[in-house]
């Protein structure tokens, strides 16, 4: 059996920043941190923040007076901002700087008149976020379906922003029934982020190549998942797993070529795991897929010293 890794795979630029910032943060600050929400949806992540002196939160009303206070990766809505100033917080905005560029843009349209159209999934915190930098009412569909019963102000005043992590082909279907039922809609070429859409594409050429995929990353990651039923477009089984515990030795019955990627929350020593699994299985062969090579780099955030 053969084992074929994707390129590129694993973190992004906007998953380093937020791990070295909550990072850099205790070393600065010292424990505890508090987290509002997972920094990234990785469990394993998660922990070993967690080990370090990082509390997760669910609630701003959970975190004690004054205290280091971080916003994730997926960002957070003007009036979670402003509900950290009330509760006197000191606060790190850790958002991707690929999302508060997605955020601006949708107040941007906003400000011009614009009704604002968010394709993305219902509950997912990025989508809240961006949704929360508005003040007024916004649109959020992810199906064709609700684009045939969206009602706006005005046909010709209609703009969308997307979310990051979803796939090209997520969105398609989606777009082009805006397209067609408001043809003066404005809107981005792209708000797919560089990392989903380059991962995405490695798992497409990877596909071709293997007869089954394992997907590295945990259940709540939405670019893992979008990764995995990119994997299952191309004819292929895929599964999505958090780590060489989760395989079943049953689906590797017959196979030959087996390929492996990561979603980018997911940590490479998770797939370096899933490597020596298979190898011990039996793998006698491995090779690295040549791939699209990232120079994009972030500085971590800081503390807003104008914060309480």
């Amino acid at each position: 059996m053969e084992i074929i890794l994707a390129n590129p795979r694993g973190f992004c630029a906007g998953v380093i920043r937020a791990i070295k910032t909550v990072r850099l943060t205790l070393e600065k600050c010292g424990a505890p941190v508090y987290v509002l929400h997972e920094i990234v949806h990785n469990r394993h992540v998660i922990h070993e923040l967690q080990e370090q002196g990082a509390i997760f939160v669910e609630y701003l009303s959970d975190i004690p007076t004054g205290a280091v206070t971080i916003f994730s990766a997926h960002g957070v809505s003007r009036a979670v901002e402003e509900q950290a100033a009330e509760l006197g917080l000191r606060t790190i905005d850790a958002t991707c700087p690929l999302v508060a560029s997605v955020h601006r843009m949708a107040e941007k349209y906003h400000k011009e008149g614009y009704d604002v159209v968010i394709i993305g999934h219902h509950d997912h915190p990025e989508v809240e976020g961006t949704a929360g930098r508005i003040d007024g009412h916004v649109h959020l569909i992810s199906t064709v379906e609700e684009v045939k019963t969206l009602q706006v102000n005005g046909p010709t005043r209609i703009a969308y922003v997307t979310q990051t992590t979803l796939s090209q082909d997520d969105i398609a279907e989606v777009l082009q029934a805006l397209e067609k039922q408001f043809p003066d809609i404005k809107g981005p070429i792209s708000n797919i982020c560089y990392a989903t859409q380059n991962r995405q594409n490695a798992v497409k050429d990877l596909a071709g190549k293997t007869d089954l995929l394992f997907v590295v990353g945990s259940k709540n990651s939405s670019n893992s998942n979008r990764l995995k039923e990119v994997g299952t477009r191309q004819g292929i089984d895929c599964y999505l797993i958090d780590d060489a515990g989760d395989i079943d030795p049953a689906w590797l019955e017959g196979i030959r070529r087996v390929g492996v990627t990561a979603g980018a929350s997911a940590p490479e020593r998770l797939v370096d795991g899933v490597i020596h699994w298979l190898q011990d299985y039996g793998a006698t062969t491995f090779r690295e897929m040549a791939g699209k090579k990232e120079k994009v780099r972030f500085e971590p955030a800081e503390l807003d010293e104008q914060s309480n």
